[in-house]
């Protein structure tokens, strides 16, 4: 198993990926705290990890969500080994979308539901690995739209913006704490099918333009355990050598041409 032994957090870990690549990482033999906002989500994550994990709720964006987990898995499974960012969110409904159309309170609660609550999470952990001298790793969650964008279906700049700083970001840090041992990578996932997805995933236009753009198995949206392998590489040791990296798993979006 790649994963024996080890302990893992990851914020956004009740629903969606992030709960695929928890359930993945238990089969694996780690140990994982996974952090969601809905209560009965947290509560279904919770039974269906079972006893090698410990779920409870708290809003990534507060600066004690990921200090709290990363406490709880240190006293309850006796480490910390790497955490997993996967909680974000679109802010269309808030009011990001073009620019000529974005509104200030859109883009401030997208910059702080993608990038504050990732920048809170990776920097507890980074204080974690180093008061306990160790290396650890860190793998955040961006998007294939931080780097390749889709006017015509998926034009939220401010998500745009917050997913392309998470890139700069996740380097930056990767090369400060590079001598310390601790790594930090990025997974850039296309549409893929999570509560957030909904919008695309009931248009029968838009899954039409996905099912071109993303043409590997036949052309289709993405899966949640689409991300899995990648990611348990990563929170594994055979990723010891591998840090800044941004790989993107979008069934070929970013070199498609819908």
């Amino acid at each position: 198993m790649q994963l024996q032994n080890k302990k893992i957090v990851i914020i956004g870990g009740t629903t969606g990926m992030g709960l695929s690549a928890a359930s993945t990482f238990v089969r694996e033999g780690a140990r994982v705290v996974v952090v969601g906002r809905n209560e009965l989500s947290v509560k279904a994550a919770g039974e269906t990890l079972g006893d090698a994990a410990i779920a409870f709720s708290g809003d990534a964006t507060q600066p004690d969500t990921a200090e709290k987990a990363i406490r709880i898995c240190l006293e309850q499974f006796g480490g910390f080994d790497g955490l997993y960012h996967v909680a974000g969110g679109s802010g269309r409904n808030m009011g990001d979308g073009p620019l000529h159309e974005l509104s200030l309170e859109g883009w401030n609660w997208t910059l702080h539901m993608n990038l504050t609550a990732l920048m809170l999470s990776n920097q507890a952990a980074v204080r974690a690995f180093r008061e306990l001298k160790r290396g650890g790793t860190i793998l955040n969650m961006g998007s294939v739209l931080g780097f390749s964008p889709s006017p015509r279906y998926f034009s939220t700049h401010g998500y745009a913006a917050a997913k392309s700083a998470i890139i700069g970001f996740s380097k930056s840090i990767a090369a400060y704490y590079a001598t310390e041992n601790i790594r930090v990578n990025v997974i850039a996932p296309a549409v893929v099918q999570t509560p957030m997805a909904q919008r695309a995933a009931n248009n029968p236009e838009i899954l039409s333009f996905v099912r071109t753009k993303q043409a590997l198995d036949g052309g289709r949206i993405g899966q949640p355990e689409d991300c899995d392998g990648l990611a348990t590489y990563f929170m594994s040791d055979q990723s010891k050598f591998t840090t800044g990296q941004v790989v993107a798993v979008d069934g070929g979006w970013s070199v498609s041409e819908p």
